[in-house]
């Protein structure tokens, strides 16, 4: 079977421009071919609106030939020295180095990412590529006191077994790898299923990374199709034992509860959706505060769980903030993500952009007023600025997931707290103070995951606990807390001496 690179038929413009495209749309034991079913797909760049490539889609028999090339290569791969893991991972490494630039062109073409936000994504998915090297030699188990004459107490820490792994369009590769680099490392084979508007960089170019980097057959396995047809059986079949899910709340709920439904439940490891307030108290700096919002809000068109949905500000700094805010929005490059000055590229889709656009329709028809905005150009929607919004308007009650910035005038510390924890999820914050301690006594009183003291509602870092709370998701990605979502506890006695039982 031919590998990426030699298959003929690949559209002459995307060979002009990556090293690796003739992806056929599946990559199942260790074998590159066309998925089984029927339908097709056309992997689409949202600016240019031309096919990278297309690929044949999964049918459930190709769900189950994954799972189960999956559940034969996983034990070998546990038993495996913890330096022959590490060097996979670590070879995979210094490919994502070697290949920087045409990640970045994959980003930049599959997912509309500018190259600002291409070059952010690269550093990610490198830094947890590196972390999860370290795993291997990280994991470990307990010796335990116990009270029973002549007994030895042990905890194990092994390997969860299979896991199965959904990944969004947003951060395409990096929220992919986060989830299947350690899960390799840590002996652990895995299934994944990349979003539907990024085949390539969610889920086949990695695969082609951990293929050049020495990764046995069966570890990795890639399938792309489409929900309707092969989603419920992903979740549910009997083979994997770990779910981790990045996407939607309502995509979210329907993955757990066919997870508790399986024959056996499986673990769920859910990253969800976010509505982050980015809160400026009375006392703030607008000179760091400004620039912070406008990264926080506009950096991959907001089309981040992370990004501040609502930019809620004290009423004692609100006119000159809206005012510094606005200009400073204006100012913004939008249009070709491939111009390295762009800031604001195209959004993912056509049922995105509609989204966005009914909600500003409604916002609007309720009180919001547009400071800054414009017309689509194609899928490129230029930034909106919009004053006067109260927590239920539409832009600021759900995620908007777009360009647009709603900005909420409060009074004082407790008011701007009531506001920001008014919403159903909990996953990112940011708060600006005159001093960090100020910061840090509102940080700790907002109902999230994380808060970032003065600084953007954006950031994540490889050794830190990422995650969320309420319906923004279970579980946390990085560092030692990905350890323990990929592994599981094994209790193991062993009486070393003969013991009477009382019957």
């Amino acid at each position: 079977m031919a590998s990426p690179g030699q298959i003929a038929g690949a559209p002459a413009r995307a060979k002009a421009r990556h090293a690796r495209v003739d992806f056929e749309g599946q990559y199942i034991d260790g074998r590159w071919r066309k998925g089984r079913s029927t339908r097709t797909a056309d992997d689409i760049n949202p600016y240019k609106a031309d096919t990278i490539v297309q690929l044949t889609l999964a049918d459930p028999s190709d769900v189950d030939e994954a799972y189960l090339a999956a559940a034969r290569a996983q034990p070998a791969w546990a038993a495996a020295l913890p330096a022959e893991r590490e060097a996979v991972l670590r070879r995979s490494a210094r490919l994502i180095e070697e290949r920087h630039e045409d990640i970045v062109n994959w980003l930049v073409d599959e997912s509309g990412s500018t190259r600002v936000k291409a070059e952010l994504e690269w550093q990610l998915l490198h830094g947890i590529t590196l972390e999860a090297a370290s795993f291997a030699h990280r994991v470990s188990g307990r010796i335990l006191p116990i009270d029973e004459p002549g007994k030895e107490s042990r905890a194990y820490r092994q390997p969860a077994g299979v896991a199965a792994v959904i990944s969004p369009w947003n951060f395409p590769m990096y929220l992919s790898l986060r989830a299947v680099a350690p899960a390799i490392a840590l002996g652990n084979a895995v299934v994944l299923k990349p979003a539907h508007d990024t085949p390539v960089t969610g889920g086949l170019y990695i695969a082609s990374l951990f293929e050049a980097a020495g990764l046995p057959r069966g570890i990795l396995n890639v399938v792309v199709g489409a929900s309707p047809e092969i989603g419920d059986l992903f979740v549910q079949h009997p083979v994997p034992r770990l779910i981790s899910f990045t996407g939607s709340t309502a995509v979210g709920r329907r993955i757990a509860a066919l997870a508790a439904q399986a024959p056996i439940i499986k673990r769920v490891t859910l990253e969800l959706g976010g509505n982050s307030p980015f809160v400026v108290l009375g006392d703030a700096d607008l000179g760091r505060a400004v620039p912070a919002a406008v990264f926080s809000r506009f950096l991959h068109q907001g089309q981040i769980c992370m990004s501040a949905n609502r930019i809620i500000v004290d009423a004692i700094l609100y006119a000159e903030f809206l005012e510094r805010f606005a200009a400073h929005v204006r100012t913004l490059k939008y249009g070709d993500p491939e111009d390295p000055a762009t800031v604001i590229g195209p959004v993912i889709n056509r049922s995105q952009l509609d989204s966005m656009l009914d909600k500003i329709r409604r916002s609007r028809d309720a009180g919001a007023r547009e400071m800054v905005g414009g017309e689509p150009q194609g899928l490129v929607l230029p930034p909106h600025v919009f004053a006067e919004v109260d927590n239920e308007m539409p832009i600021a009650r759900t995620e908007t997931f777009g360009p647009i910035a709603p900005l909420i005038k409060v009074h004082g510390d407790e008011d701007a707290l009531r506001v920001a924890n008014d919403t159903e999820y909990g996953l990112s914050s940011a708060v600006f103070a005159g001093t960090e301690e100020h910061g840090l006594r509102f940080a700790l009183r907002v109902q999230a995951g994380m808060t970032h003291v003065n600084d953007t509602s954006v950031d994540d870092a490889p050794n830190a606990p990422f995650g969320g709370e309420k319906n923004s998701g279970i579980g946390r990605y990085g560092g030692e807390w990905i350890l323990q979502e990929m592994t599981t506890d094994h209790w193991v006695t062993v009486q070393h001496a003969p013991r009477s039982y009382p019957f």
